[in-house]
C-alpha cells in the first residue's frame, strides 16, 4: 500500500514539476492577478537574471520526468532539491501565503529522499 501512494504522489508530483518548467518556456499560465507586491519584485529581480528561468525549467522537467519513475526517482529528488529550497525560502520570506502549497511539496521531496537514503550512501562513502 505504501508503495501505491509513493508512486501516485510521486507522479502528481513530477507532473507539476513538469507543468511548471514547461511554462517557463511557453508562458501558457499567467501569474495570478492578486500577487503580492513584493513577490511582483522578487519575479522581475530573477527575471533580469535572463539565464536563471531557462536553467530552473529544465531542472523541473527533467527533474519531474526522473521522480514519476521508481528507478529514477532518487536522482529526480536530487534535482528538484535545490528548487523547492529557493521556493521555500521565497515563499517564507515574501508571500506566507504559499506555504500550503510549497510545504508539502517540499515535504515530499523529502519524503523520497528519507525512502531513498540508501541510494546516496555510496557518493559519501
Amino acid at each position: 500500500m505504501k508503495k501505491k501512494i509513493l508512486f501516485v504522489v510521486s507522479l502528481l508530483f513530477g507532473l507539476m514539476f513538469i507543468n511548471a518548467g514547461l511554462n517557463k518556456f511557453l508562458n501558457y499560465m499567467p501569474p495570478p492577478k492578486d500577487m503580492p507586491e513584493n513577490m511582483m519584485k522578487v519575479m522581475g529581480a530573477i527575471m533580469q537574471i535572463t539565464w536563471l528561468m531557462p536553467l530552473v525549467g529544465i531542472a523541473e522537467i527533467v527533474g519531474g520526468i526522473l521522480f514519476i519513475f521508481p528507478k529514477t526517482r532518487a536522482l529526480g529528488a536530487l534535482i528538484i532539491l535545490p528548487v523547492m529550497v529557493g521556493v521555500m525560502l521565497t515563499t517564507i520570506t515574501v508571500a506566507p501565503s504559499g506555504l500550503a502549497i510549497a510545504l508539502p511539496l517540499f515535504l515530499i521531496n523529502i519524503w523520497v529522499i528519507i525512502e531513498n537514503r540508501e541510494k546516496y550512501l555510496p557518493m559519501i562513502r
